[in-house]
């Protein structure tokens, strides 16, 4: 998915949106920026959805109409709430559990982990980010890839970031997989997920 120039995507959505703009010097030419602007009208309720919207899109690196599908998905499936369906769909992508897992840095660099055919599930390559994962599936490191550079020292860099509860791992197997649904409390949502759905709605 071709994105365009991140930190001016990130000044309208949110450092959030992207790893790069995670840093003090973006944070500071924001402050200035803000300092500078001047007063006017305030963002209207549209205007205000359909930022949400983007900023969610962006943070899962997702196409806008494979976005608009998991929307219309949840928005027409009966017996839970859309907003838990829509962030249940994000959070259980194959990519997104990858990042989560810790095995890469990023949703992006999690994306071409999978791509690149280094990931498993239930102990068969996949090159397909958006798959839909489910409890009870196996989710491992190939055995081929295990002694590339992607996951040198592995072990010390995994300690170093905390395992959300709703997955399992193993660093010494390298496999895991999803424990328990994610929820709104266990995988924080990227963005105000009523407010994309109302956008939809319109």
């Amino acid at each position: 998915m071709k994105i365009g120039p991140k930190y001016k995507i990130a000044k309208r959505l949110g450092a959030s949106v992207f790893d790069k703009t995670q840093s003090q010097k973006f944070a500071l030419s924001q402050e200035r920026k803000f300092k500078a602007r001047p007063r006017g009208r305030g963002q209207t309720e549209f205007g205000k959805q359909l930022l949400e919207k983007q900023k969610v899109r962006m943070t899962y690196g997702i196409s806008e109409k494979q976005f608009g599908n998991y929307v219309e998905s949840a928005m027409h499936t009966h017996g839970a709430s859309p907003v838990e369906i829509l962030h249940r769909s994000l959070e259980m992508r194959l990519d997104n559990i990858t990042y989560r897992l810790g095995l890469a840095a990023s949703r992006r660099a999690a994306r071409q982990m999978v791509s690149h055919g280094h990931i498993t599930v239930n102990g068969i390559k996949t090159t397909i980010p958006s798959r839909a994962i489910r409890i009870g599936d196996r989710i491992a490191v190939r055995e081929g890839s295990k002694g590339s550079a992607l996951f040198t020292n592995f072990g010390e860099k995994f300690m170093e970031r905390p395992l959300p509860s709703w997955l399992t791992w193993n660093p010494k197997s390298m496999e895991g997989g999803v424990a328990v649904m994610p929820t709104a409390e266990s995988a924080d949502p990227a963005g105000d997920l009523v407010s994309v759905l109302s956008f939809y709605s319109r």
